[in-house]
């Protein structure tokens, strides 16, 4: 098939920041797009041919919007899977197919397929409701502490708490959920593998994530990750293993645990570009966002390798602030050499929203690590008063 200046129709399930930097790639190879999402401010509506606006889980928005498309990608994994189903049944190509997002949009059933597919991952029990939970507790069957995921609907830190006293319980949603025992580890790691439709396999380097305290989002991204090399291969083959399990295509973030003993346990995984491969935009060969474009539409996967060090910061919200946005000294950081930011173009701010992040490349790890301290110390995401 043509796709490049031609009447072909790429079809994105969410419009959010993910959507839009895909976008920059289709619109470097001039591929036609369409934009379904539920805001009519999603960062990814002035950057597609076609925006649709509707929700991404009602049965007939997602049909309708599969029959205008010849192949259909997602930039977030909760949409209407009865829907996809029945446009692949039609004959629409869907990638990562909804058989695959059966397998991750619960965290719940990931826990299963981990454990059936002998993959490495931390002990847990699912439970239907919090009741469920805490009877399990009461019995003494639960030891503190422990962490407690939502099994549907998580995101940047939401749907996941450390439980460490009885009194944590009690601001528990009442919702399908998983506890998982609190893993001792050293390092928290991930590993983007990128797959196309005919199967060739490539994964990017080990990346080391650090994480906020408070919010449980990531801070930094650091890649290379500052780990051992038998670490880093041990991490990338486990990753080639649950990509073959799952048999997706197109990208799949793979988060791990290092743990103090240097096993790999496996987080959770996302089929689509992640928030820990946003560095390759400057300071990788071929981008993630890119390789998920060429996956999905079988095109020859392009280079993962780093051509120097990168260092991710998110911006999010500064607590305090809800409102209209302003990004406070980002002219101080520009200043600086080797410093890109990404604004993704949402117009209101609050406390830990992602509202962006910046990429620090520099051919010096230690001198990138400092650079990302000082950016994170310079810039600050607040509102407009």
């Amino acid at each position: 098939m043509n796709y490049f200046s031609s009447d072909f129709k790429l079809g994105i399930l969410g419009g959010g920041q993910l959507g839009k930097m895909l976008l920059s790639d289709t619109r470097k190879f001039d591929i036609q797009t369409f934009v379904l999402d539920p805001s009519d401010e999603a960062p990814a509506r002035l950057a597609c041919n076609n925006f649709f606006q509707g929700d991404l889980l009602d049965f007939d928005t997602v049909y309708r919007f599969g029959k205008l498309v010849d192949v259909l990608t997602i930039e977030i994994e909760n949409v209407n899977l009865d829907a996809l189903e029945k446009l692949e049944k039609e004959g629409l190509k869907i990638y990562p197919s909804p058989k695959t997002l059966r397998l991750i949009q619960s965290k719940a059933v990931q826990k299963e397929f981990y454990i059936k597919n002998k993959i490495p991952t931390a002990k847990g029990s699912a439970f239907k409701n919090l009741k469920e939970l805490l009877v399990e507790f009461m019995d003494g069957k639960l030891k503190m502490p422990f962490v407690w995921k939502s099994a549907r609907f998580g995101y940047d830190g939401n749907g996941v708490k450390i439980i460490r006293t009885p009194k944590d319980l009690e601001i528990l949603p009442d919702v399908e959920c998983i506890m998982e025992e609190l893993v001792p580890f050293k390092n928290e790691l991930a590993v983007i593998v990128v797959r196309n439709v005919k199967g060739e396999v490539k994964t990017y380097p080990v990346v080391e994530m650090e994480f906020h305290p408070e919010a449980n989002q990531v801070e930094y991204v650091i890649c290379p990750a500052r780990i051992d090399l038998p670490i880093s291969l041990k991490a990338q083959e486990i990753a080639l293993k649950v990509s073959k399990a799952y048999k997706h295509v197109g990208i799949l973030a793979v988060e791990m645990f290092q743990t103090k003993d240097d096993k790999i346990l496996v987080n959770e995984v996302a089929p689509r570009p992640h928030n820990s491969g946003h560095y390759s935009i400057e300071a990788s060969y071929t981008s993630q966002f890119e390789n998920h474009l060429r996956a999905i539409l079988n095109l020859p996967l392009g280079k993962t390798d780093s051509k120097v060090a990168g260092i991710m910061v998110n911006l999010v919200g500064e607590d305090g602030h809800t409102g209209n946005v302003k990004y406070k000294n980002i002219e101080k950081i520009m200043a600086i050499d080797g410093v890109t930011p990404h604004i993704y173009g949402k117009r209101e701010t609050r406390p830990f929203r992602k509202m962006g992040h910046v990429t620090i490349i520099n051919e010096n790890m230690t001198e990138a690590r400092r650079v990302a301290e000082e950016v994170k110390k310079s810039i600050r995401v607040i509102s407009v008063k």
